[in-house]
């Protein structure tokens, strides 16, 4: 029974997320990031890493400022590698979690090209090639695929050599 109730409350916070992630795929950015925002606020930097981590992801792509962007998807891939396996087997999220791996380290590169670090870019990059085997053969999984090839394409044109691998501490969880 109160496993049960975990899991209903755990649907509704998704759920509540999904509908702000609308609003934001449908081009009202900024309703989005304040609704995102107020669900941060509830679930708090110690709530349900999968939540953190779904929010967090979303809350990334509201953001003007591409170190603000930053800061949200480092926080999105602290809180899915804070997931455990009982978690996730509770939630049969396990292989969800593997196939959005790809995707926050997409995103990472992604932030780090914008913010003039190819080398960073370069090393999520290779990350993410590394994990695209949980990807499904589907829309989500070859969209991810078509993206980190178009980045790769963007990123082999910057000039420079490559940046050694770093790795920053991600800001801390109740900061943006």
């Amino acid at each position: 029974m109160g496993q049960q109730r975990e899991q209903t409350a755990d649907d509704a916070m998704m759920t509540r997320i999904g509908q702000a992630a609308m609003l934001a795929h449908a081009g009202d950015r900024e309703e989005a990031r304040g609704r995102f925002l107020a669900l941060w606020a509830e679930i708090g930097e110690d709530g349900d890493p999968l939540h953190r981590c779904t929010l967090a992801h979303y809350l990334a792509d509201t953001q003007d400022d591409p170190a603000d962007e930053l800061a949200w998807d480092l926080r999105a891939l602290t809180a899915a590698d804070g997931l455990t396996r009982e978690r996730l087997a509770a939630h049969e999220q396990s292989l969800a979690l593997r196939a959005l791996y790809p995707s926050l380290h997409l995103n990472l590169a992604a932030d780090y090209v914008k913010l003039g670090r190819p080398g960073a870019a370069r090393d999520h990059l290779a990350r993410a090639w590394s994990m695209v085997d949980a990807l499904g053969d589907d829309g989500y999984g070859n969209g991810v695929r078509a993206a980190l090839t178009r980045l790769e394409q963007r990123v082999a044109g910057l000039p420079g050599p490559p940046e050694p691998p770093r790795f920053p501490e991600p800001p801390g969880e109740g900061r943006p």
